[in-house]
């Protein structure tokens, strides 16, 4: 989970500090990145996002954004892929259960983050079958 930002921001606002950020963790916890595929909306669709990929040989599965006038059409995407890209969309409406972030009445970052990693903890034991 990256830290919190103000929603006035677009999908690649930051996206740099952003995806450093992630990658640290993910090498802190000798987690390697070669190889996986990363799908995204078209609002992640640029250059320097797919460069960043790259970098580190992560497959960027990203729907290409028309806006961008790239007519190409030379960029991988798999539609199959794509259509997983629901779990996490459904993940992102479970915590939107959770009124306290759903609308954010927290002013301290850390307490937010927090409340974040609780409701991540909730939702881990509900799928737990006993």
């Amino acid at each position: 989970m990256g830290k919190p930002i103000s929603g006035e921001h677009h999908d690649l606002y930051n996206i740099e500090d952003t995806l450093e950020e992630i990658f640290g963790l993910l090498d802190n916890a000798d987690i390697k990145c070669k190889g996986l595929f990363l799908n995204a909306d078209s609002g992640f669709d640029s250059k320097k996002f797919r460069d960043m990929l790259d970098k580190k040989e992560i497959i960027g599965n990203i729907k290409e954004n028309p806006r961008n006038g790239d007519t190409k059409n030379e960029k991988y995407f798999d539609d199959e892929l794509y259509k997983r890209r629901f779990k996490i969309e459904k993940a992102n409406a479970w915590l939107d259960s959770f009124k306290a972030l759903l609308i954010r009445f927290e002013t301290l970052n850390l307490t937010w983050v927090n409340l974040h990693y609780l409701a991540f903890s909730i939702l881990f034991l509900r799928k737990i079958k006993v």
